[in-house]
This record gives structure tokens, C-alpha cells and sequence, in this order.
């Protein structure tokens, strides 16, 4: 599936909600069906500057794409990484670079974060395309 197929899925997903209740109930679900992070990943080295919450990013390269993993100690924001890892993990530093993730604004995740979380949001997005930027670099 590329990314903006799980992008539209998403959409869909969240779109049988109408309530926002609902739908960050659906992002504390994503949360809590990841598998917990390995404890030795969760380190100074990969907490996500510009969280308000603790969130570690784990990225692994396994034959040309990165898969995240990741932790927080908020239920909402571990939905919100969930969705991001759903969305861009398990795929190649190029198509990571080149997507735009339009699913954001579609389901009104942004405009029904505070702007503390917003910013969180923004520094995961950012992080995970640092580690694309940074395999692409490597493998240059």
C-alpha cells in the first residue's frame, strides 16, 4: 500500500465519527494496540524535542525502508505517533521525504489539538522525516 492509500483509510476511519470524543477515543485505541517499545530504546538520544509529553522515536532500516517505533507516556499523543507510524512506517526514505500528509488536516486532528500538542504533532512529523533525511544521506 503506498502512503497516501493508509492516508485515505485513515480518513475513512475517522470519518465514521462525528463526535471528536469518538475520535480521540479512536486515537487512545491506536495508542494502546502498539506494541510497547523496547525499554532500551527509550533514551535521552531518541525523545522527540518539542513534545510536551515524553515521546521516544525508534527508526530501523529493514531492505531499504524505516520502520518506527515509538512510545509516550499521554495516551493521546501515543494514538497520535501510532497514526503516524501507521501512515509512514514500513516505507522507503524517499517516499517519506516526498508525501505530504494531507490526512492531518482532513480528519481535524490539528485543529482540535491545543497548540502545546499541535507543536508536538509538528516535532514528530519533523523527526520522522529527519531519520528519512538521514538513511537517504547514509545510502547516498
Amino acid at each position: 500500500m503506498t502512503i497516501n492509500e493508509i492516508q485515505d483509510e485513515v480518513i475513512a476511519e475517522f470519518s465514521d465519527f462525528d463526535d471528536w470524543m469518538d475520535r480521540y477515543q479512536l486515537l487512545i485505541d491506536l495508542g494502546n494496540e502498539q506494541q510497547p517499545m523496547d525499554e532500551k530504546y527509550k533514551t535521552e538520544q531518541n525523545l522527540i524535542d518539542g513534545c510536551q509529553s515524553r515521546v521516544w522515536l525508534q527508526c530501523d532500516e529493514e531492505d531499504g525502508r524505516l520502520i518506527f517505533n515509538a512510545e509516550s507516556d499521554a495516551l493521546i499523543v501515543k494514538g497520535i505517533i501510532a497514526l503516524l507510524i501507521k501512515v509512514l512506517s514500513g516505507h522507503t526514505a524517499d517516499e517519506i521525504l516526498q508525501t505530504e500528509l494531507y490526512f492531518i488536516e482532513r480528519i481535524g486532528l490539528r485543529e482540535h489539538l491545543s497548540p502545546t500538542r499541535s507543536n508536538g504533532l509538528a516535532a514528530m512529523v519533523k523527526q520522522m522525516r529527519m531519520y528519512a533525511l538521514a538513511y537517504k544521506a547514509k545510502h547516498s
